[in-house]
């Protein structure tokens, strides 16, 4: 993926993660258009970031992902970058159906089918374009469980085999296939994590990822540093010890200890 010049798409960019990388993707020269479910929000970015483009979007809507899909494209007909961003985490407990069910099903809903059915919206568009990007989101937690997050860590593993999948099948095709695994960043993804020393801070991560797509643009998995540990246990062969290490570092692990 270049870093300037494209078109590019952002469902799930009105905070975090999403919207620091919205604002550095603009300034360096890109057209984005973000997207969320709260208009307040989506007005407040339009007039902090003039030419930042919005259009509200539920990702755990069939129908509002089609409707927004129509509405970028139509107004947007070079696009060629969708950041599949949107994903929710939550807190389990796997000890009865009441502590994790209906968590469960939402976070599959939104963290697994969101992004199918981004793609699904957004495919052939991409396949005419010259030259296009899927930008998948998984996570460091793919590779190493938190204790603590059972469905959110299963649906990033799944995002990177589909990534990994898909990948294969458009290999023929002008759309190339980018997964970006954050680790646990400073942000409100999950309650306390934007004041956790465990996460790395945003600003960091934003300008690291920016760095990575400038000085690799063939990368297909866009790895800070700090996410390599989680990454890589099991080549290294640590896995045992970076799962320890983990869960009993991260606040969260703790937390769910505490209230299993």
């Amino acid at each position: 993926m270049r870093i300037s010049g494209n078109t590019i798409f952002i469902p799930g960019a009105t905070s975090g993660i999403g919207l620091a990388l919205a604002e550095r993707l603009h300034e360096a020269g890109n057209t984005v258009i973000v997207g969320g479910r709260r208009r307040e929000l989506l007005d407040d970015i339009a007039a902090r970031h003039p030419g930042i483009g919005t259009v509200e979007i539920d990702t755990t809507d069939a129908a509002s992902i089609a409707a927004a899909a129509s509405r970028v494209i139509a107004g947007h007909p070079q696009l060629n970058v969708l950041v599949t961003m949107a994903g929710i985490m939550r807190l389990e407990d796997w000890t009865t159906p009441e502590g994790f069910v209906e968590t469960a099903e939402a976070t599959v809903t939104t963290n697994l089918l969101g992004p199918i059915r981004l793609v699904g919206a957004f495919i052939e568009h991409l396949r005419a374009q010259p030259d296009a990007t899927i930008m998948t989101v998984s996570s460091g937690l793919a590779f190493a469980p938190l204790r603590a997050t059972p469905t959110y860590n299963a649906t990033k593993a799944a995002i990177h085999m589909l990534s990994e999948s898909i990948r294969l099948q458009l290999a023929a095709t002008p759309v190339r296939v980018m997964e970006l695994e954050p680790p646990s960043v400073a942000t409100d993804l999950l309650a306390g994590q934007r004041e956790s020393a465990f996460a790395m801070p945003l600003d960091d991560f934003a300008d690291e990822v920016m760095r990575i797509l400038r000085d690799e643009p063939d990368a297909t998995e866009v790895q800070v540093e700090r996410v390599k540990f989680l990454r890589y246990g099991e080549a290294r062969g640590d896995y045992a010890s970076v799962v320890e290490t983990l869960n009993s570092h991260d606040p969260h692990a703790a937390a769910a200890r505490a209230t299993a």
